[in-house]
């Protein structure tokens, strides 16, 4: 069965965005900037991405404004204004917890859970995201979006692999079952 995958990266004290959502400071410390991160190997392991309506926006008019930031990739945003779905992006009001749960139940490679917080949120809480992989940026914020919310329930996590370049470090984490 196909695994949900969370991949995003955070300030190093915890923050996916800084307070008004922004995510200019998402860089390495410049020691070498010609050092291969993971994302393209990671890119090669998914054929789907989920994503919320916030970080959609954020793409389509900050990030990759001219082309689709995922072409060849079926994307889900889950969001609550109507929109019409494209060639590659479905636009879904479905709750994010049947919208994953439907689409591992598919064939497939496995799915990336994009962002943003709320979503990641509603999928850990419903048990969904089987692989961490969380990319430390050597900055801190000091204030913003939090990637993970406080929670009543602890979550075990076992330790898959570590991989440092440019300043940055990739922290992969599986569900301890």
């Amino acid at each position: 069965m196909r695994k949900a995958v969370l991949y995003i990266a955070v300030s190093l004290d915890g923050y996916l965005a800084d307070e008004q959502g922004g995510v200019s400071w998402l860089q390495g410390d410049g020691s070498d900037p010609q050092a291969a991160g993971s994302y393209e190997a990671f890119l090669d392991t998914i054929d789907t991405v989920v994503l919320g309506g916030k970080t959609y926006r954020q793409i389509v008019t900050e990030l990759s404004p001219s082309v689709w930031a995922y072409p060849d990739k079926r994307s889900y945003v889950i969001t609550r204004q109507p929109q019409r779905d494209t060639e590659e992006i479905v636009f879904t009001r479905c709750a994010p917890a049947q919208l994953v749960a439907e689409l591992k139940a598919q064939p497939g490679k496995d799915i990336w859970i994009c962002g943003g917080a709320s979503l990641i949120q509603q999928l850990i809480a419903a048990d969904l995201i089987e692989r961490f992989c969380i990319t430390v940026i050597p900055v801190l914020l000091g204030k913003g979006i939090p990637l993970f919310a406080q929670s009543s329930n602890a979550l075990c996590l076992k330790l898959i692999s570590t991989q440092s370049y440019n300043g940055m470090v990739d922290l992969v984490y599986e569900r301890r079952r």
